[in-house]
């Protein structure tokens, strides 16, 4: 054991070899348990949107973010209910896509104020006891919605929340112990700077909190005061306790003894791809809702354009045994890079197959029995499955997009307050393309940096 003279020295040195493991082997998995925790949450904030238990937030898209906030926890009555939840979801829905992708994870950024951040945004809703007689107003609500949520949904919706309420339960549990890990490390670093510019030749007698509080501003400017710290300081450095207190930190402070990790690398990159995939199949049950509004649209023209002699043609070609004549639109697409249009005529019936088939597809995505395929794909097949998926659903956004304008410009005007607009169902393709390319972004600056790495004769994980 180091004597207590020598205390701050070892301390100091035990603490650098534990800032350096925390960097380069647990920063990674936190990040991947929030992007888990981030992406389950998005899909169980789309269904709660998709079943109208809230509503959209209309100035979503334009809430500048620059540090985590903790949304409003408060109670609320029942005439503000869907007021409160729509807006207070929203912004948990921001908060969360700024930590996962704004956020820097790294020991020094990730200090003990913005850890108490996070730990707030993961509390927020209690995902571990998610029952409708929690304590907490969010909580009892978001699990009233959970069980509304569920009612009337396809197997395939109700398979996605199922799953995303599970994976945030187990996310939880992840975060809240990589928390306490940088929050330990934290609160020993913050007492070691303590020792080296105050304490270091105060005497017993001299060492209170008052006393200290009377030089830390000057000694330490800038840095808060946390007394409870300076509390444990004294009783390791002052009292007849010390020594076994000292052991005690020394002791949690030990980096673990671990085997080069080399393979672990590429599950790790193959677990990022997996999260984008993830994330754009989480658009399967959007596409599901869309096709069922615009499948009343497209009825509502249809009706509307059938005359008397079109009707006795239909039954002509009946009588015939011909194909009806497909169902066409002339869409129109606007460049907004270019500021030109184009226009392009689209098959309906080939538009909503191609979509059924889609959602079944991306669905699949969050299914157990897809994972271990998933997982047994090398990281170019993921690559190469990720880039084809958000183009697809970059299409079918483009294309959704022009044909709910067309509809509601065809659409003559005493019929225009019966077509089922689609904006909430775009957003929400949108925000998904949005953080599965920048999940795709961030493997690619992964890999090159490790190749990098490997340029220079460098393991990657050393």
């Amino acid at each position: 054991m180091a004597e207590n003279n020598d205390y701050p020295r070892v301390l100091f040195e035990a603490l650098t070899a534990r800032a350096e493991w925390i960097e380069k082997s647990e920063m990674g998995k936190l990040k991947d348990e929030l992007r888990t925790f981030q992406t389950s949450y998005a899909i169980v904030y789309n269904i709660f949107l998709k079943k109208k238990l809230i509503n959209e937030d209309p100035y979503k898209q334009e809430v500048k973010i620059s540090e985590l906030e903790v949304p409003n926890s408060s109670s609320f009555s029942d005439a503000e209910r869907v007021e409160q939840l729509s807006l207070r979801l929203s912004n948990y829905d921001n908060q969360l896509d700024f930590l996962v992708n704004f956020y820097q994870f790294n020991v020094e950024f990730l200090n003990l104020d913005r850890i108490k951040r996070i730990l707030g945004l993961i509390k927020f809703i209690d995902w571990v006891h998610l029952i409708p007689d929690s304590p907490s107003p969010v909580t009892k609500a978001v699990a009233e919605m959970s069980i509304s949520a569920k009612n009337g949904l396809d197997p395939l919706s109700l398979s996605l929340v199922g799953e995303s309420l599970t994976k945030l339960d187990r996310a939880t549990g992840s975060v809240l112990q990589y928390l306490k890990l940088l929050s330990d490390y934290h609160r020993e670093s913050y007492k070691s700077a303590v020792r080296t510019a105050v304490t270091f030749d105060m005497s017993a007698a001299d060492a209170s909190v008052g006393n200290i509080k009377k030089k830390f501003a000057a000694a330490l400017p800038g840095k808060p005061f946390y007394p409870d710290l300076i509390e444990e300081l004294i009783k390791e450095d002052y009292s007849k306790d010390g020594p076994v207190l000292q052991e005690k930190i020394l002791k949690s402070l030990q980096v673990p003894n671990s085997k080069p990790k080399a393979a672990k690398a590429a599950v790790s990159f193959n677990a990022i791809l997996i999260g984008g995939l993830q994330v754009i199949g989480s658009v399967s049950p959007t596409l599901l809702e869309i096709g069922l509004k615009i499948d009343d649209n497209e009825s509502l023209i249809a009706n509307r354009r059938r005359s008397f002699w079109y009707k006795i043609q239909q039954v002509i070609q009946q009588m015939m045994k011909k194909e009806p004549e497909p169902v066409v639109f002339d869409l129109q697409y606007t460049d907004p890079s270019r500021g030109t249009t184009t226009r392009e005529k689209v098959n309906y019936s080939s538009l909503r197959s191609d979509m059924e088939k889609k959602a079944r597809f991306l669905g699949g995505f969050s299914s157990k029995a897809a994972a271990a395929k998933l997982e047994a794909m090398s990281e170019e097949q993921l690559t190469q499955l990720l880039d084809r998926n958000i183009r697809d659903v970059q299409n079918f956004h483009k294309t959704l997009s022009a044909l709910d304008e067309f509809f509601k410009a065809d659409a003559p005007r005493e019929d225009r307050d019966k077509v089922k607009g689609i904006k909430p169902e775009l957003a929400t393709m949108k925000n998904a393309v949005v953080r599965a390319n920048q999940i795709r972004h961030e493997f690619s600056a992964q890999k090159e940096e490790e190749e990098q790495m490997k340029k220079l004769g460098l393991s990657p994980g050393v």
